[in-house]
């Protein structure tokens, strides 16, 4: 069941599925649109990461590296890729060699993208990089080096083995110039266009764009367990009080039901992907405006789960706060 909607707000799309029946619908956008999809990116990373680790090409005391060029890093090499994928490595959210305030400053000023950097950029950036203390601290670094490690174990890109196991759908487009006519532009929340997020380092943390189709087939695999890395969904680690990680997917109750979730925003977009797995139900929320989708995506999914209820077919009237 498909519905589209005219909105002069930014592009927005919605997908749900239930064990009955997936739907979508779209505002300013159509099933061809790509969406930048911000930190969602970290739950494929991690059901990569699962996936390769069930196919026995790492272990749980595999570290960085062993599969990356980090000789002469110091006490980043160490690093496990399992405390990566649940955001415990001690590693700092970003490398300082990427000058990340000085990054931020031209990123406010003029919307600039503040990733954009290759793989090699990425290991030079961490080369002084020391570690903390190894307790829950996200980390965007962390996933960047977990993504690109898996990929290496897999001797494939990130994006390569991204389509290959969760869907030919996905890209991590490395460059501005990469980018095609179905690349929605995005927006801040004062309505003005942002620098599109690409590049190759980003990729596994926060770089893969997607259409509301593509989420929607993900979220259905997810659902009827044919999507592979499934157990990146299972809590192994607490995150925070009552909250519990997996490979990248965080886990809490919400209104008395187990959710298991994970949001994501960029410059110009904001996301949103939650399951209820005992009632075989998910959500994906996409919109072209920087801010939290989160609420709207708790909404539709509490509706959809609950027991005994039939709502209404999702719409997206206005963008994202529909």
């Amino acid at each position: 069941m498909d519905r589209a909607f005219r909105t002069t707000a930014p592009a927005a799309a919605v997908a749900v599925v239930t064990p009955q029946r997936g739907m979508t619908a779209t505002a300013g956008s159509d099933h061809h649109s790509t969406f930048e999809i911000g930190s969602i990116s970290k739950v494929l990373t991690g059901m990569l990461y699962r996936h390769v680790t069930e196919l026995g090409l790492i272990s749980q005391t595999t570290v960085l590296r062993e599969l990356l060029p980090l000789e002469g890093h110091g006490e980043v090499g160490s690093v496990s890729l399992s405390s990566l994928a649940i955001h415990r490595s001690g590693l700092p959210g970003l490398p300082p060699g990427m000058h990340p305030l000085r990054r931020n400053l031209r990123f406010v000023i003029g919307g600039e993208n503040p990733y954009g950097d290759s793989l090699v950029d990425l290991l030079n950036q961490t080369r002084n990089v020391r570690l903390g203390v190894p307790r829950p601290r996200y980390s965007n670094l962390g996933f960047q080096l977990l993504g690109h490690a898996v990929a290496k174990a897999a001797g494939s890109s990130y994006e390569q083995l991204l389509q290959d196991v969760l869907g030919a759908g996905f890209s991590t487009p490395a460059r501005a110039e990469d980018l095609g006519r179905a690349d929605l532009t995005g927006f801040n929340r004062f309505g003005r266009p942002m620098h599109p997020w690409v590049g190759e380092a980003v990729a596994p943390a926060g770089g893969v764009r997607a259409t509301i189709s593509t989420m929607r087939g993900f979220l259905r695999s997810v659902l009827d367990g044919t999507a592979r890395g499934l157990s990146a969904l299972d809590p192994v680690s607490e995150f925070t009080p009552r909250v519990g990680i997996g490979a990248g997917w965080i886990t809490l109750e919400h209104r008395g039901r187990e959710v298991t979730w994970h949001n994501g925003s960029t410059g110009g977009f904001s996301s949103w992907i939650g399951l209820d797995r005992d009632a075989g139900t998910g959500v994906v929320v996409l919109a072209a405006v920087h801010g939290s989708v989160d609420r709207q995506g708790f909404r539709i999914l509490t509706e959809f789960a609950a027991p005994g209820t039939v709502p209404p077919s999702p719409a997206v009237n206005g963008g994202p706060a529909a």
